[in-house]
């Protein structure tokens, strides 16, 4: 396994949780609800997301909360071992470390606070975005993006 991918993935979650610790019970946004930073184009505006992103399959049952929760670890094993296999290059690497992480950073959530803590909402040029997301999305869509561009047995820097 590789040394980047598992640093790269330790310093996501790392971020992310300390984030959601910052924002949740630091500045106590599951009360406030929201604040603004630099309206419309950075707000903080708590959701908890019970699904998977903007809330697809969203159930409040707990049987949905732990398929998701497997759904997550068996995905995130899944890459750890298809990059540890492949000859991958470090972009790849440091892609699955993110995927990882994110992924991981929402499984944490679901088991501490039952969903997903989102509470980043970004809005601009007239177009008013009504979804919230957290530091945990923006790797696992990051990573899913870089493990497209640079996996395949190809050596990337």
């Amino acid at each position: 396994m590789s040394k980047r991918m598992i640093w790269t993935g330790v310093a996501v979650f790392l971020l992310d949780q300390a984030s959601k610790y910052l924002v949740v019970q630091v500045l106590d946004l599951k009360t406030v609800g929201s604040l603004d930073i630099a309206p419309p184009y950075l707000t903080l505006r708590m959701a908890w997301n019970r699904g998977v992103n903007f809330g697809l399959f969203s159930n409040d049952t707990d049987i949905m909360r732990w398929v998701l929760i497997a759904a997550a670890i068996l995905i995130s094993g899944w890459v750890v071992i298809w990059i540890s296999r492949e000859s991958s290059g470090v972009l790849a690497k440091v892609a699955a470390g993110l995927l990882v992480g994110g992924a991981l950073g929402n499984v944490a959530d679901r088991l501490i606070y039952g969903a997903v803590a989102d509470f980043l909402n970004m809005s601009c040029c007239g177009i008013n975005n009504p979804y919230a997301f957290n530091v945990a999305d923006i790797a696992v869509f990051a990573g899913a993006i870089g493990l497209i561009l640079f996996s395949g047995n190809k050596k990337s820097t």
